[in-house]
C-alpha cells in the first residue's frame, strides 16, 4: 500500500503525524522529558534538535530557542517553570543506566 503513496503525499502525511505528536506532547505536560528519555530514548528536546537540524539542512538558520518554542508551544524557560519537576533519584538512576554507553 505504501508504494501507492507519492512523495508529496507521504511528506504531507508525515507532517500531519508530526503535528499531531507535537500537539499531544503539548497537552501531556504531566509527561516529563526524563521519563520519555528513559522509556523511549528521546524527548521534546530531541524533537526540537531534529527540527533545527532539518532546517539547517535546508539552509534555514533556526536557533535552539526557536526550535524548542516550536515543539513546546512556548519559550522553553516558561515551559520549565510551569511544568518541569525535579527528577526523582529513581528517574536519575534509570537515566544513568539507560545512557551508560552514550557519552
Amino acid at each position: 500500500m505504501s508504494d501507492q503513496i507519492d512523495d508529496k503525499t507521504r511528506t504531507e502525511l508525515e507532517a500531519a503525524a508530526f503535528r499531531r505528536l507535537i500537539g499531544h506532547l503539548r497537552e501531556r505536560t504531566d509527561v516529563q522529558n526524563i521519563d520519555m528519555m528513559n522509556l523511549a530514548g528521546f524527548c521534546r528536546n530531541c524533537l526540537s534538535n531534529w527540527y533545527r537540524e532539518a532546517a539547517e539542512e535546508k539552509g534555514i538558520d533556526l536557533s535552539k530557542e526557536a526550535s524548542r518554542e516550536i515543539v513546546y508551544g512556548m519559550p522553553f524557560d516558561e515551559w520549565k517553570a510551569k511544568y518541569q519537576r525535579e527528577a526523582t533519584p529513581e528517574q536519575q538512576a534509570a537515566f544513568a543506566e539507560s545512557h551508560r554507553d552514550h557519552h
